[in-house]
């Protein structure tokens, strides 16, 4: 038996309301006057890469022990890097194993049910487990449809041979160039064709072919199916799929739209991580996702699906989110608006490439040194430990700082120099067990924290170096909301 034996996601805090989108568009694009709900905005350090990790991370727990994960398979359209190995990125924060396949996979909506067909593939040729993540954070033109009908997110699927949480049946695949929209080289928004078209000769009719190869490969009857995932901003569009496909319209799962919006690549992926928080023992799921032709995957929820939690899951994301109705903010964190930053948001922010590699470890894992001596910490780890007028040489091993408990010894909140998000939050971060290290906080509100305030910690954009276009991640550190599920 092959199939999902983890799976986890993630939504950004910040939700965008539809209303404050219209209210302040209201002078030149009226007709969105009535549209209600809220769509998932990442906040400024967040993109595709850091998205991504937070949903590993939610699929695979704080154990320290990664090493049965031998590939990564990361589908996004909108990967920040285009000659740079993005999942490699990934694979350094989540401290896999060196010797992993990383992959990076993009240029359709439906690639992320590839990924899962190849993930598929290569468990059955005996290659251990592997990560199928999709993320994807996009952009879209000031009041345009696809601004307010767009959301953030990320999911994330482990598929291998041992628990199987929901077993792959089989898969269909429709592969032609039907052109519903596009986005050229060195652009950064889509251009989309006329929604009636795109409806009626486009979804209409290539994804019910790829539903049908993968009922058929799978040797089950339409009406069988207990879930049906097809996301698509489309009014009422999963059902109409649903009964061209002759599947029952109470099979059709909620699509999630008026809370996150369509997250494009991974929106199936995360309706389906939705799903299986709740779903039951021998029920069929079909899924299915349109671009390019179209993708179908069938699934069957096994025995052991009890067995499993995320860490989170996409109800736990869904109930920290935060309503934002400040318009202009959604703009500057999509780089849609500039602001005046000062003479201190000048400075050059090149980043040495020798020491990035040096420190890998540590700036991409938040790996510290721990002494076999005395038992402390240290961060960023080195050669020598200092203890008391004991120095010691080489007696630091690896010490994975990212999935402790921390809190906050001091910290600081102030306007005095450029950034994002003001204030800038920052402070001494203790761990427990050891370890101490000044750095930055991310997702809060003014006042949230103070001394001992417990943090967890999570992985962002650090700064971009905008002359060279390069971006530099490192761990910052948010409050804990909610209670950890394992």
């Amino acid at each position: 038996m092959i199939g999902i034996t983890g799976f986890g996601a993630y939504v950004p805090r910040l939700r965008l309301a539809r209303q404050a989108v219209a209210q302040a568009n209201a002078w030149y694009a009226p007709q969105f006057a009535a549209r209600k709900g809220t769509r998932a905005m990442a906040n400024w350090d967040e993109d595709s890469i850091t998205m991504a990790v937070a949903a590993a991370r939610d699929c695979l727990g704080p154990g320290d022990d990664r090493g049965h994960v031998r590939a990564v398979f990361l589908a996004s359209d909108t990967l920040p890097f285009t000659e740079r190995l993005n999942a490699g990125v990934v694979a350094g924060a989540l401290t896999l194993d060196e010797d992993i396949e990383a992959i990076d996979m993009g240029g359709s909506q439906r690639v992320a049910l590839s990924a899962i067909a190849q993930a598929v593939a290569r468990v059955q040729a005996g290659g251990g487990d592997a990560l199928v993540l999709a993320a994807d954070e996009r952009k879209a033109p000031a009041a345009s449809q696809q601004e307010l009908d767009y959301g953030d997110a990320a999911a994330a699927m482990l598929i291998g041979k041992d628990e199987v949480l929901a077993e792959f049946l089989g898969a269909g695949t429709v592969s032609v160039d039907f052109v519903d929209h596009f986005r050229a080289a060195g652009e950064d928004v889509d251009y989309h064709w006329e929604e009636r078209w795109v409806r009626d000769e486009g979804i209409g009719k290539l994804v019910p072919r790829a539903v049908a190869a993968a009922l058929q490969q799978a040797g089950l009857a339409p009406a069988q199916v207990d879930h049906f995932i097809f996301p698509s901003s489309f009014a009422r569009m999963d059902a109409q799929v649903a009964k061209t496909c002759g599947i029952r319209p109470e099979a059709v799962a909620d699509a999630l739209l008026d809370q996150i919006g369509d997250s494009g690549l991974p929106h199936a992926l995360l309706m389906l991580a939705h799903l299986l928080e709740r779903a039951r023992p021998g029920e069929l799921i079909v899924l299915a996702q349109f671009g390019s032709g179209a993708q179908a995957l069938v699934l069957r929820v096994t025995d052991a699906i009890g067995s499993f939690r995320p860490v989170r899951g996409v109800s736990q994301w869904l109930a920290r989110g935060v309503e934002e109705r400040n318009y202009t903010k959604f703009l500057a964190f999509k780089g849609r608006l500039q602001f005046e930053r000062g003479m201190r948001g000048e400075q050059d922010k090149k980043t040495a490439l020798s020491t990035a590699w040096r420190h890998r470890s540590a700036l991409l894992g938040l790996v510290g040194g721990r002494c076999e001596v005395t038992g402390s910490v240290h961060f960023p780890p080195s050669r020598l430990s200092y203890d008391q007028g004991k120095p010691l040489q080489d007696t630091q091993r690896p010490h994975k700082l990212a999935d402790r408990p921390a809190s906050i010894l001091s910290w600081s909140a102030e306007y005095l120099s450029y950034h994002p998000a003001p204030p800038h939050h920052y402070g001494q971060i203790d761990f427990d067990g050891g370890g101490r290290i000044l750095m930055d906080f991310t997702d809060l509100d003014v006042g949230e924290v103070d001394a001992g305030t417990a943090m967890e910690m999570v992985f962002r954009i650090k700064d971009t170096d905008e002359r060279r276009h390069f971006t530099r991640y490192f761990w910052k550190a948010t409050p804990v909301r909610g209670a950890f599920t394992r």
